[in-house]
Parts: structure tokens; sequence; C-alpha cells
């Protein structure tokens, strides 16, 4: 795959996708002061997928959202 992430675009990517993920793992462990139902489980999870998207993209410095959409931060 081709890079489209710029550096300062990766470090953001990278640092949010992490503070999402943390997010999720303690909405997994109960700390927000959440129970188990279906409903609670449901954010978790989609904060756990975004935030591992991010990381993901960011870490491998390209986003195939940009790419659809005809833009860059690369050299930027």
């Amino acid at each position: 795959m081709e890079q489209n992430v710029g550096s300062t675009d990766r470090l953001a990517r990278i640092v949010i996708g992490i503070a999402v993920l943390a997010v999720a793992i303690a909405l997994f462990a109960g700390i927000g002061g959440v129970s188990g139902t279906i409903s609670t489980v449901v954010g978790p999870v989609v904060l756990a997928i975004v935030g591992a998207v991010l990381v993901v993209t960011g870490y491998l410095q390209t986003c195939p959202a940009y790419r659809v959409i005809g833009f860059e931060t690369l050299g930027r």
C-alpha cells in the first residue's frame, strides 16, 4: 500500500487511538460504572475498533479513506 499519512497525522492517530483503546478497555473492565448489558457492550466494542483502526493506519502510514477521497497528509 502506498503511504498517504504524514508524520503529524501519524502521531495524532497513534496517540488518539491508544487513548480510545484505553477508554474501551476501562469500559470493558467496568471502571466507568457500567454493567454488562448489551447497550453497554456495544459502545466499548465500537471504541475498540475505532482505536485499533487509528493505531494501525498511523503505524502503516496509510489510510484507505484518504485514498478514496484523494487526500493525503504525507509531505505536509
